[in-house]
């Protein structure tokens, strides 16, 4: 376990091959393993691929001309993770009205079922980048009217998936648990 959590890496740039349904389903299988409180689970997954993935791409792209009308090349660049992805998953939380505490643990439980899906994505050939800021649109209105998420749904990540076109073999360097760690 260790050796599959070290060799986890982002990745971003994908062969233009689809991802097949079986695949996406073993995915979703390992999500639904993740632990969660009061065995709520909490997840719920939007799958974009084909005409849902190009719609997709018009929010995005409508998302940053607006909040950067003055840089087209950074657009651009930006909607490049998206238009070179075959798969998108966009995983939502519960929100527990009046409980703020069990919908952070929700949020908590979600963010294990992405890991969950990022390490199975790996074993299944596939790569995968969890997106959560610019064109992962979590923090911005438009991808949650877009995939039609109820008010008591909370985006937590935007899944970028495919065939990767290298694989990312490089040892990350990590601050030893050591530094990270107090013993009381």
């Amino acid at each position: 376990m260790l050796a599959a959590l070290k060799k986890r890496r982002a990745i971003r740039n994908f062969l233009p091959q689809p991802v097949e349904r079986e695949k996406i389903e073993k995915l979703l299988e390992a999500a639904t393993y993740a632990p969660n409180d009061r065995m709520r689970e909490p997840w719920h997954f939007y799958i974009l691929q084909g005409e849902s993935l190009k719609n997709y791409e018009q929010v995005a792209l409508s998302y940053l001309q607006e909040r950067f009308p003055t840089k087209p090349n950074l657009v651009q660049s930006s909607m490049e993770a998206i238009t070179n992805t075959p798969l998108i998953i966009v995983v939502t939380s519960s929100i527990v009205e009046g409980d703020e505490g069990a919908t952070k643990d929700n949020t908590f439980a979600v963010s294990s079922a992405i890991m969950s899906m990022w390490l199975m994505a790996e074993e299944l050939g596939l790569g995968m980048v969890w997106r959560t800021r610019g064109v992962g649109l979590v923090h911005d209105t438009a991808l949650h009217a877009f995939i039609g998420a109820s008010e008591n749904e909370q985006l937590v990540g935007t899944l970028c998936i495919g065939y990767p076109e290298e694989w990312i073999t490089n040892e990350k360097k990590r601050t030893p648990f050591l530094e990270k760690t107090t013993w009381l």
